[in-house]
């Protein structure tokens, strides 16, 4: 539920949390992206940085400057004169993916945990575009929403020290994708050759709060090593498109 006032808790002495819903949903989501575009735009003095999170914004400031309470009303006032944008139109950022095998190694797992076969389970996480809440854990990583729950599946029980990076991945509730290769506990059910991050592109990170990703299927290793082979030469494009 959104709430018709935000919830203030102090963080130390030098941060604040602006809570704004209890629950994980786009509405909750569009009045954090609006507060978080809003400070931005630096109209509250003292205030240097923000942390957005699904349904809050860890926001810090500088108590030299400003105090508590003032970062509070500056708040309050951004609140009151930032309207929530939902123009209805889904920036869709499409996410090709070579599912199962050595790719995907969990697949299997998540297919027999669930009561149906490998190629429901492509079908059905490939079906939806998931709304990108929030980016962290990782540069890159892109916390999605709307997994069907048709493919909820548990953690690993024992997390992998290595999962290379384009790894598709489903942990309980959520799917996402990691940029790089790094530990992690989720079934792995595919990956994608594009780089979610890339320090040397003029636009490190793909994928930002308020887009949608849509899992597009690739057919063959040899459609995969193919469209890896263009990202490797800055020859890919990725197929971005905008949907009422």
């Amino acid at each position: 539920m959104l709430y018709d006032k935000p919830l203030f808790f102090p963080a130390g002495d030098l941060a604040l949390v602006v809570e704004l819903g209890d629950a994980i949903n786009p509405e909750i989501n569009r009045k954090v992206r609006s507060l978080t575009d809003a400070l931005e735009e630096g109209s509250i003095p003292g205030v240097f940085d923000f942390l957005p999170t699904y349904r809050s914004v860890l926001v810090y400031y500088d108590p030299l400057m400003i105090t508590s309470g003032e970062v509070q009303d500056g708040i309050e006032r951004l609140l009151e004169s930032t309207e929530v944008a939902d123009t209805g139109t889904r920036h869709i950022v499409h996410i090709p993916t070579l599912y199962g095998g050595d790719m995907g190694p969990d697949i299997a797992f998540v297919a027999e945990h669930n009561g149906i076969d490998e190629q429901e389970v492509v079908r059905i996480h490939s079906g939806a575009d998931y709304l990108v809440y929030m980016m962290g854990f990782s540069p890159g990583f892109a916390y999605l929403g709307g997994l069907d729950k048709r493919l909820a599946t548990p953690r690993l029980q024992s997390p992998r020290t290595e999962i290379p990076a384009g790894a598709v991945g489903i942990a309980e509730t959520q799917t996402g994708v990691y940029p790089m290769a790094s530990p992690g506990g989720w079934q792995l059910i595919g990956r994608t050759p594009l780089k979610l991050f890339d320090p040397v592109r003029e636009r490190p990170v793909l994928l930002s709060a308020g887009d949608y990703v849509r899992f597009v299927p690739i057919e063959s290793q040899e459609a995969y090593d193919d469209i890896l082979q263009q990202v490797e030469s800055d020859e890919y494009s990725v197929t971005e498109e905008y949907e009422q």
